[in-house]
This record gives C-alpha cells, sequence and structure tokens, in this order.
C-alpha cells in the first residue's frame, strides 16, 4: 500500500453519518431533498439517442464550456479556453492542487473552518498544507488580514469556500477586494486563489464577494451539484486564465480523460434555459430564513446562514464534538456533524444541515438543545466537584 494513503484518515463526516437509521432525523450529509427538473435529462437522453455516447475532448464539449463561461461573465474569464469541465467539483479541486503546486517547493493555504477534502487531496500529493482559522468570536466570518498574516513566501494557492461550507458565512466584496490588493502588493510570484463557490447560487446576502470579478490569478471551481440538486451526475468545472486552463486540462485528461458526455449535455440543457441555475435559489432563501428562526427559538447559540444550506451550533464549554454527535446519534437517533471534522477552531460545534422538512429540523434541534444542557450541567457538576 502506499504509505502516504495510509496515513491519511478517514471521513468524521461519513463516520457520523454511517450511524444513520430508517427513520433518523438527518442533519448530516450535504445533500440537496429537493428532486431535479427532469426535462434537462429527458431533453440530453434525446439527443444520445440520436447521437449516442461518444467521448468529448478532454477539456469537455466546446458549446457547454462557451455556455458556463457566458453565464459566470468573470472578466479575462469569458470563453470555452477558460473552463475545464469535471467530474464534479471535487475533482475541479484536486486537478487544481495537482496541477498548480509543486510538492518540493509551494505550500496550499486552507481558510478554516474547512471542508476536511482540500487538506487530504494536498496531502495525497506530498504537498505541505497550513490552515489559518477565523475567529469564532466573530462567528467565522472571513477576514482578510488575518488570511494575508498568514500567507509565506512559499504560499502557493489560498483556498476559500464561499459560501462556506461548514459556517454558511460569506465573503464580502469588501474583504475578498483587500486580500487581492493584499496579494499583489506582495509583488512576487502570484498566489492563486481557489474560490470554491459550490454553494454559489445559495447565496442570500447582496454584497457577495467573487474573487474572479476582482483579483487576476483566480480559479473558480463549480458544480451543478448543490444548485440543481444533482450531486449524482457528477458533473463540475473550473474557470481559470486560458494558461492555467490548460495545465488543468491535461492533468483533467490522464486523471478521467473527460467527463460524462450525458451529464454534460444536462448540463447544457441547463446552461441554455434562462434562469435555470437558480431553480431553487427562492426555496433555499426561504428555507434558510425558516431555519434560522427554529434556531433562535432553540436557545442555542449558532451562526446565522449567509449561504449554503448549512448552520452551525456552539456545544457547552469543554464538549468534544465528536463524543456528543456520537452520543447524538446513538441516544437521540440525531445525525449531526462535528466541528471537529472541520478543523480545530470548531472544536465544541456542531454542523447541522437544514434541508429537511422543517418540524424534523425543529425536532432534531430540540434533542441537541436536550443534550447540550444535559452535558452542560455534568461537567458543571464535575468541575464543582473538582
Amino acid at each position: 500500500m502506499n504509505p502516504v494513503v495510509e496515513r491519511i484518515s478517514g471521513s468524521l463526516i461519513r463516520e457520523i453519518a454511517g450511524k444513520r437509521k430508517v427513520g433518523s432525523i438527518d442533519l448530516g450529509l450535504g445533500e440537496p431533498t429537493l428532486l431535479p427538473t427532469m426535462v434537462f435529462l429527458e431533453r440530453a437522453l434525446a439527443k444520445s439517442e440520436g447521437l449516442g455516447l461518444k467521448y468529448t475532448v478532454n477539456a469537455g464539449d466546446s458549446e457547454l464550456r462557451a455556455s458556463i463561461a457566458s453565464h459566470y461573465r468573470y472578466p479575462q474569464l469569458s470563453t470555452a479556453d477558460n473552463v475545464c469541465v469535471t467530474t464534479g467539483s471535487q475533482e475541479a479541486v484536486y486537478v487544481t492542487i495537482k496541477a498548480l503546486l509543486d510538492p518540493a517547493h509551494d505550500e496550499l493555504l486552507v481558510v478554516e473552518p474547512a471542508f476536511p477534502a482540500y487538506a487530504k487531496m494536498a496531502s495525497l500529493e506530498g504537498v505541505r498544507c497550513r490552515t489559518v482559522s477565523m475567529d469564532a468570536a466573530d462567528d467565522f466570518a472571513f477576514d482578510a488580514q488575518r488570511i494575508l498574516n498568514a500567507v509565506t513566501s512559499r504560499t502557493r494557492l489560498v483556498v476559500i469556500c464561499s459560501p462556506c461550507n461548514p459556517t454558511g458565512r460569506v465573503i464580502t466584496g469588501e474583504q475578498a477586494r483587500k486580500l487581492g490588493h493584499g496579494l499583489l502588493a506582495r509583488g512576487a510570484g502570484p498566489v492563486y486563489v481557489l474560490h470554491d463557490e459550490i454553494y454559489r447560487e445559495q447565496t442570500y446576502i447582496e454584497e457577495a464577494g467573487h474573487f474572479a470579478e476582482c483579483y487576476p490569478h483566480t480559479i473558480v471551481t463549480n458544480s451543478l451539484s448543490k444548485s440543481n440538486a444533482l450531486t449524482g451526475l457528477r458533473l463540475g468545472w473550473t474557470l481559470a486564465s486560458a494558461e492555467i486552463t490548460a495545465a488543468l486540462v491535461k492533468t483533467h485528461a490522464w486523471v478521467t480523460s473527460c467527463a460524462s458526455t450525458f451529464a454534460q449535455r444536462v448540463a447544457q440543457e441547463i446552461f441554455s434555459t434562462p434562469g435555470a441555475l437558480l431553480e431553487h435559489a427562492r426555496w433555499y432563501r426561504e428555507q434558510a430564513a425558516s431555519a434560522s428562526g427554529v434556531l433562535e427559538r432553540s436557545g442555542l447559540r449558532f451562526v446565522r446562514p449567509e449561504g449554503s444550506f448549512y448552520a452551525c451550533v456552539q456545544l457547552a464549554e469543554g464538549t468534544s464534538s465528536l463524543a456528543f454527535a456520537h452520543r447524538l446519534a446513538d441516544e437521540f437517533d440525531v445525525i449531526a456533524i462535528p466541528g471537529i471534522a472541520f478543523g480545530p477552531c470548531m472544536e465544541g460545534w456542531l454542523r447541522l444541515s437544514w434541508v429537511c422538512v422543517l418540524d424534523q429540523l425543529a425536532e432534531g434541534v430540540s434533542r441537541i438543545e436536550r443534550l447540550n444542557s444535559a452535558t452542560g450541567a455534568a461537567s458543571m457538576q464535575v468541575s464543582s466537584t473538582s
């Protein structure tokens, strides 16, 4: 076995999710509960009946790539040459790390709290990974100066997921511009920003920042998974300069040749239909407001979601989030993800996915509050007797 693979730990998210039973209240995995619009798949199937399902070119169908670039209209990223179509956004992130970073010299800087895959992918490639944590006292708001202070001479790529998994925070335009200006002012070789925009279409604030609009060394990754309830379709993409895209396409070609032709046809139907990428946006915005109301009534401290479909709640002081999540699943039949899965700065927190029926969410939050109160009381009793 490759010793690098053996040293990489498994997923705490999947560990807890694996405890789900029939009838469990599932506030765990990041999976839409909405169903996809079948007309897009039906049209793609009809086209495939006549054309078959042959390979596309490695970069992806040229019409789809042009549609993606045209839809987002990022400055200097507006043509098919700026797009590589991938097997989901996770492959998009992986080929970016693999193509851009030299393990002998470069390092990856991950802004935490963060989905653990970024650091795991870097480890697979032997790339040094460091993290910079946002402040829990400020509800994990993105802080450009804190990120800039963590950049070193070896930093080649900074990963930011906004809207954020797990916190639901969104970087503002002001903070994105401040970070971009600060990176340019360093004067050394370029430091790239990988902006993971997987939850872009689930943004609930007006002043959201998009690095591709203000920073020339940006690589954007995204997919149809969350926007259109198509997690299993595995269709994503990168947006980058033509020079960087050529390297991404070369890497992608050896990793997976090309993305699914059928998935690309579904994507083209979506991008060709006005408003289709935002077809679920209103539901998520309304659900976010309702979920925030449920959490406010619980009395738990929580981070109000500005995007994505997550909210994070704080546990009683000194509580192990992993132990709490296991007990919550075993004794209360509620699945929620321990904050420690997203970095040490989130120890003592839980991530909740609020896409279930609101009555289930309210009951799940009520059970979390009951266990949290009992845990806090037990902790106070131990403290008073020691």
